[in-house]
């Protein structure tokens, strides 16, 4: 079937970057983040999603540093940095209140605008965050297999093969990885993330989880290899206000290998809460 949905996108200065932001649909504003790795982007991550979300303004933000936003040199803590600059993006698009959906990293950063400007978060759906670790994962070797697989290519740079091991290693379902994904994600790589800087810090939400107050969804995957499923009931004992969905036989991607349900299921969350 051929899409209707029409995407305008536009370049945001929020000081020493630019953000880019992708916008579709019209009604409540839905800001969607993206997770890291290579070649990740807000519509790598999410264009398949849009279809089913005309009757929300969706903003698909690339974080710094990936899809078309600004390459600024990043000193402290990435998903700080990241929040900072998407909330002085949504003030210049006059944005005032919104929902959020955040993916892996960007479920992190998603957690830290809904913790830090909680007045302007309605509704907010953490796909796997980022930002939380179990005081037991203390050194690289004790990080998930996928995690594993994102140093890698930060410290060493992306070939196809790892690019091919990395995009299997995000689904459940081996037959998604086609040649076509490894082909895109490796071109998007190669053009947008060339630079190798080592591995950031991403930063540590542990003590701002508690000031979330909008009602929140979690999801997760059952075959997560990146942030694993266990580590959901961190979040879901930090955040009061919460309730977690567990997709079975569903990697990391769950946006993308549980396409109809996630949308079923966000959509029915974020309608009733604006409803």
């Amino acid at each position: 079937m051929t899409s209707t949905l029409e995407i305008t996108s536009q370049q945001v200065d929020v000081g020493d970057t630019t953000l880019h932001v992708s916008i579709s649909g019209q009604g409540f504003p839905l800001v969607w983040l993206h997770g890291s790795g290579p070649g990740a982007s807000g519509l790598s991550n999410f264009q398949a999603n849009l279809e089913a979300f005309p009757d929300f303004r969706n903003l698909v933000i690339d974080h710094p540093r990936f899809g078309a936003s600004g390459r600024p040199h990043i000193e402290g803590a990435l998903i700080p940095y990241s929040g900072e600059r998407i909330l002085k993006a949504l003030d210049a698009l006059g944005v005032q209140e919104f929902s959020l959906i955040g993916n892996s990293y960007g479920g992190g950063v998603a957690a830290w605008i809904a913790a830090t400007a909680p007045d302007r978060v309605t509704s907010l759906i953490l796909m796997a965050p980022g930002g939380l670790t179990p005081k037991h994962v203390t050194k690289s070797e004790d990080l998930p297999y996928g995690i594993q697989l994102i140093v890698k290519a930060m410290t060493q740079g992306v070939d196809r093969e790892l690019l091919r091991e990395f995009t299997g290693a995000m689904v459940y379902d081996p037959a998604l990885v086609t040649d076509e994904l490894v082909e895109q994600r490796y071109h998007a790589a190669a053009k947008n993330n060339p630079e190798i800087e080592g591995v950031p810090h991403m930063g540590d939400l542990t003590e701002l989880l508690g000031n979330i107050t909008a009602r929140t969804l979690i999801i997760w995957g059952r075959e997560d290899r990146f942030l694993l499923p266990g580590w959901a009931i961190l979040w879901l004992e930090a955040i009061s206000n919460s309730e977690l969905h567990v997709f079975p036989r569903c990697g990391h991607w769950a946006q993308y290998e549980q396409l109809n349900s996630f949308n079923r299921l966000t959509g029915e969350f974020l309608r009733s809460e604006i409803s």
